[in-house]
C-alpha cells in the first residue's frame, strides 16, 4: 500500500506521528510518500507576508531543501526528515537556522551547499504549493494528513506518544479502517489536565525557548513569529 503523509517539520505532532508510521511500514512494507504542508501558510494572518515572501521562513524553507532532496529520491527526504525532525523535536537543537541546517545535511552526506540551491532554486517554491494546495482542496487543514492509494486523506492520528510494534499495528488497524466510513468526520478524545501536562512533556525540547510558538491548552495555534 502506498500512503502519502503531509508534515510540516515544525510541527511536534507529525513529527511524533511519522515514527509511528515508519514503524508500521517496518512490519508491513507500505511505502511512504513525504509531502508538504505548510503551517504558516495556513496560520497566516491578514496583512502578514506569505512564507515565499521571506528570505527565510522556518519551516517553508527546510521543505524546500526537502523537495530538492526529493527530486534526488524519496529516501533522501526520509532520511532528511528523520535527522531534523530528532533534531528538533527530540534534541532540542534548532534545524530551521541555516548553519544548522547545513550540518545536518553534511551529516547525511549531502553538500551543505545543497541549501542554497534549494533556496535559489525559485521551482522548490512551486513544489511545495503543489503539495500544500492539494491538502486544502481536499479539505484539510493540518498535519499530520495522509491520503490513501483511492485518493481518500485523514487527518491523522495526533500522536505525542507513538506505539510501536503489535501497538502500533493495532493503531494502523484503526486508521485504515476509517477508510470503510467515509462520512464518520471526527472522533477526538477530550484532553484531561494530566493529558495536558503530558503533551507539555513530551513537546518540552521543542517548546524550550521558542517563543514563535502560541500554546493553548496544549495545543500549538501559531507557528508566526520572528522569522527573516
Amino acid at each position: 500500500m502506498n500512503i502519502d503523509f503531509h508534515f510540516d517539520p515544525m510541527c511536534p505532532f507529525a513529527y511524533q506521528t511519522s515514527l509511528w508510521i515508519r514503524d508500521v511500514r517496518e512490519q508491513t512494507g507500505i511505502t511512504i510518500g513525504w509531502r508538504f504542508f505548510s503551517l504558516e501558510e495556513v496560520n497566516r494572518f491578514e496583512g502578514k507576508k506569505h512564507p515565499w515572501e521571506r528570505p527565510w521562513s522556518y519551516g517553508w524553507s527546510l521543505m524546500r531543501i526537502g523537495a530538492l532532496l526529493r527530486r534526488g529520491s524519496m529516501r533522501d527526504l526520509d532520511d532528511w526528515y528523520a535527522a531534523i525532525g530528532k533534531a528538533l523535536h527530540e534534541d532540542g537543537e534548532k534545524p530551521h537556522e541555516p548553519d544548522e541546517a547545513r550540518r545536518i545535511l553534511a551529516g547525511l552526506g549531502h553538500s551543505p551547499d545543497l541549501l542554497d540551491e534549494a533556496i535559489n532554486d525559485p521551482t522548490t517554491h512551486d513544489e511545495i504549493k503543489a503539495d500544500h494546495k492539494r491538502v486544502v482542496a481536499a479539505g484539510g487543514f493540518g498535519v499530520p494528513t495522509l491520503f490513501f492509494p483511492d485518493g481518500s486523506p485523514l487527518f491523522g492520528p495526533v500522536l505525542v506518544d507513538p506505539p510501536t510494534g503489535d501497538d502500533a499495528l493495532r493503531l494502523w488497524d484503526v486508521v485504515t479502517g476509517m477508510q470503510s466510513f467515509p462520512h464518520v468526520y471526527e472522533i477526538q478524545r477530550p484532553k484531561s489536565p494530566q493529558d495536558l501536562e503530558l503533551i507539555a512533556r513530551r513537546l518540552r525540547p521543542y517548546l524550550d525557548g521558542r517563543d514563535w510558538v502560541s500554546v493553548n491548552r496544549g495545543e500549538i495555534v501559531s507557528f508566526e513569529g520572528n522569522q527573516q
